[in-house]
């Protein structure tokens, strides 16, 4: 008896000096990524993946692109002794082969280390970095790091709900769009017909974000509509054709109408934007849909445009 209470007490001495992981992985609200955080970390407030009480031990959490995790691992193939004294590291992971990379560097005065990897996620890459300050770098050790990263995990679908409830405002009317997806969380989604694999260009998609540092006075809301109109990412050849303010729910806005060609395809296309202008940032809306279903779109647009309110 005195044999078995020895040992179970040492290894409560090792549970209480070695982070542990739980036994699933953890996806921050809005987002496909997943790990098992390590004990002490908690669901950080500003920003998307885990920290300590004290903020010191970070760990963050992001979704780039599909091409990224192929760009990254042929890099690493091709110089597998790394750059700069900097050797990238595989691992396995529950989503595929991962490659993470280990750097000492300060955050202010103190000495951090910092830890990046990347993983494929079908449709795109998950990225997770981590820094440890020094003064933790004996609970948060290499080994106890690379333990959680081969914890990543990735899931299909994030639930349209646990999506829209990250936005600084209320989407009350999906007008029978099929797709919902996080652009960034807390700040813009793609509500669409298509998907990210065929491409949102393909039919009737819209973009709904916030924008900050918008015009003070009424006179310069024009110019600003348009300037921000000709900013609309993967439209070329843009030519507005109607730019004129209106009232949005009862606050001042302003719509602008452009032609363009979209996509690899280089489908034609209609685009609206309509600018919610309010407090010290605006509400950007942004519909496309293909030239020949624009009529059809529109009314669905407007319809989710008016469904939209503030939290």
């Amino acid at each position: 008896m005195m044999l078995i209470r020895s040992i179970f007490a040492v290894a409560l001495l090792i549970s209480a000096a070695t982070p542990a992981l739980a036994a699933d992985p953890v996806f921050p609200p809005g987002v496909r990524i997943g790990v098992t955080p390590l004990v002490g970390l908690n669901r950080a407030k500003a920003f998307v993946g885990f920290e300590t009480e004290d903020k010191g031990v970070k760990v963050l959490m992001a979704e780039l692109p599909a091409d990224a995790y192929t760009e990254v691992m042929n890099a690493f193939k091709n110089s597998p002794a790394g750059v700069g004294g900097v050797k990238p590291e595989s691992i396995e992971t529950a989503a595929g082969l991962a490659y993470y990379t280990i750097e000492t560097g300060k955050d202010g005065a103190t000495n951090v280390r910092r830890y990046s990897m990347i993983l494929p996620g079908g449709a795109f890459s998950g990225y997770i970095a981590v820094q440890v300050p020094e003064n933790a770098s004996k609970i948060y050790t290499d080994d106890a790091i690379r333990q959680m990263f081969a914890s990543a995990a990735v899931r299909k679908e994030v639930p349209v709900e646990e999506q829209l409830a990250q936005m600084p405002f209320k989407v009350g009317e999906l007008s029978g769009f099929k797709n919902v997806r996080t652009l960034a969380v807390g700040g813009a989604i793609v509500i669409a017909d298509s998907d990210e694999a065929k491409g949102f260009e393909a039919a009737p998609f819209m973009v709904v974000g916030l924008v900050g540092a918008t015009p003070t006075q009424p006179e310069d809301r024009g110019r600003f509509a348009q300037q921000a109109a000709t900013t609309i990412p993967g439209v070329r050849e843009a030519r507005i054709t109607m730019s004129e303010p209106l009232r949005i729910d009862g606050m001042p806005g302003y719509e602008t109408r452009i032609d363009a060609v979209s996509g690899k395809d280089n489908t034609p296309v209609t685009v609206v934007q309509w600018l919610r202008f309010g407090g010290q940032s605006s509400l950007r809306i942004i519909g496309s849909a293909p030239r020949e279903e624009w009529a059809k779109a529109f009314p669905r647009f407007r319809a989710v445009r008016d469904g939209i309110q503030p939290r």
